[in-house]
């Protein structure tokens, strides 16, 4: 009899419960992953993020097949489809038990409460584990026993466990039998061909080697530095945590065995914390996976229909410097700094007043590390209809933004060349008191305008 270890959104050796676990047995081990471009395809996923992850997945092949472990490639259109090659793969290989670590959309939830009603009636055990976060899913709740819908609130909760629990990894796991030739997925599925160039190196431990990097040579800068699109102050660890390649336990422990004390380190692992509280939302809200606002009076408001300006804000050609470097960032390279996704955000749902669902799903098109309880997570604060505890009236002004977090137009310079001859004051605002450089558009909405309207609308909704 054979155990039997399924990778979906973990994509690594160390610190996997689910994997550790198997191994722990003696009895043999093999390992199984299902590719399933329409339910990506369904679920908005990139080409550069399947790219990503199935590199990832060959890299993860070749590491088992070292331990003795066979990484078997399952090809099924959607998750309903993947149940059934499941299903015929326990049966031919006889497997005892299979191993999995939870994930939380809702469509994952009904595809792994099926996969356990089937298995079970073919006599196969299945031991799942909560292994996506730092503090185990569900576990951070109020004194009321219900979930924390604000984040400074649970984010001392989750400090406090952390302190009670002082969470530990699991130990990769040794070797279970001799090597054995790794299998490889060679091709992206059809859906997914038109992959940006990428930019962050594949396997486990280009990862660690990042995180490494990160924690030795810029996190203590992080909290001054990690606004400004033109440095290179964030993690970029993304991608990797995205598709679990690393997890938070490991990010988190790492950053605590630094020894570093500072604002740098405090701040960093204070984003830890807000990937944990998204993903619990989005455990304990199932709507958001349906396309549904946090906040359910919000679904009343009056979007403006998306037409030009959406396609404007997809391409970069909005008139506003700062938003149109970022939005060709994003197409160029899979990817964009955490500052202008708020900002464009922003922009899409109170300038432009289109829906964010648009923006979310825009985002999830181009982002290698689009994740669900993050993006949506990040949209949602953006269009005041998410968990955000500030009111709807807060609405960025993107020249503003770009005048602060981006002083010189370095970034602006990079990504709008149209602008690269204006001097550091003129090009968050070209069409200021001047003549627009050609080839360059004017402000496709008013920002005070269109501000105003946004507020407007809000508070109608309110009354």
């Amino acid at each position: 009899m054979t155990e039997l270890v399924w990778f979906r959104n973990d994509l690594r050796i160390a610190d996997n419960a689910a994997l550790t676990s198997a191994c722990k047995t003696g009895h043999p081990v093999t390992a199984c992953f299902i590719v399933t471009p329409q339910q990506w395809q369904e679920h908005d996923w990139s080409a550069a993020r399947v790219q990503f992850m199935l590199e990832h997945a060959n890299s993860l092949s070749k590491t088992l097949a070292k331990l003795g472990i066979t990484l078997t490639f399952l090809h099924a259109d959607t998750f309903s489809s993947g149940i059934k090659a499941l299903e015929q793969h326990c049966r031919l290989h006889q497997i005892r038990r299979l191993y999995f670590n939870e994930e939380y959309g809702i469509n994952e939830r009904k595809r792994d409460k099926l996969v356990w009603e089937r298995l079970t009636e073919l006599e196969v055990q299945v031991s799942k584990y909560r292994d996506q976060t730092v503090a185990p899913v569900g576990q951070i709740l109020t004194q009321k026993n219900e979930p924390y819908s604000v984040f400074t609130p649970f984010s001392r909760r989750w400090r406090v466990w952390l302190d009670e629990n002082q969470p530990t990894l699991y130990p990769a796991p040794a070797a279970v039998g001799p090597e054995v030739t790794p299998e490889l997925t060679e091709t992206l599925p059809s859906p997914f061909k038109d992959a940006p160039e990428p930019l962050f190196a594949i396997g486990e431990h280009a990862a660690h080697d990042q995180l490494e990097t990160f924690l030795t040579e810029r996190a203590s800068h992080y909290k001054d530095h990690r606004d400004f699109p033109s440095l290179d102050g964030t993690s970029q660890l993304s991608p990797y945590l995205a598709n679990g390649v690393l997890s938070g336990r490991q990010c988190l422990i790492a950053a605590q065995q630094t020894g570093y004390s500072g604002e740098g380190i405090a701040t960093w692992i204070n984003e830890i914390a807000w990937r944990d509280f998204y993903i619990n939302i989005l455990y304990h809200y199932p709507r958001l996976s349906m396309h549904r606002a946090f906040k359910p009076e919000t679904e009343a408001l009056k979007w403006n229909e998306p037409g030009e300006h959406f396609e404007a804000w997809k391409e970069g050609q909005t008139g506003i410097p700062i938003v149109d470097a970022a939005m060709r960032q994003l197409k160029a390279t899979g990817w964009m700094h955490n500052r202008l996704r708020m900002i464009t955000a922003m922009f899409l749902s109170k300038n432009l007043f289109i829906d964010w669902r648009l923006g979310e799903a825009w985002f999830m098109q181009n982002l290698v590390d689009g994740f669900l309880a993050s993006n949506n997570g990040g949209w949602q604060w953006s269009a005041s209809t998410g968990t955000d505890a500030a009111p709807y009236f807060r609405v960025f002004n993107p020249v503003t933004q770009s005048e602060r977090f981006d002083p010189k137009g370095e970034f602006i310079r990079r990504w709008v060349p149209e602008l690269a001859k204006l001097d550091n004051k003129r090009i968050h605002h070209p069409s200021k008191g001047g003549v627009v450089p050609e080839g360059y558009p004017r402000p496709i909405v008013d920002l005070k305008e269109s501000r105003k309207e946004a507020i407007a609308r809000f508070q109608a909704l309110k009354d």
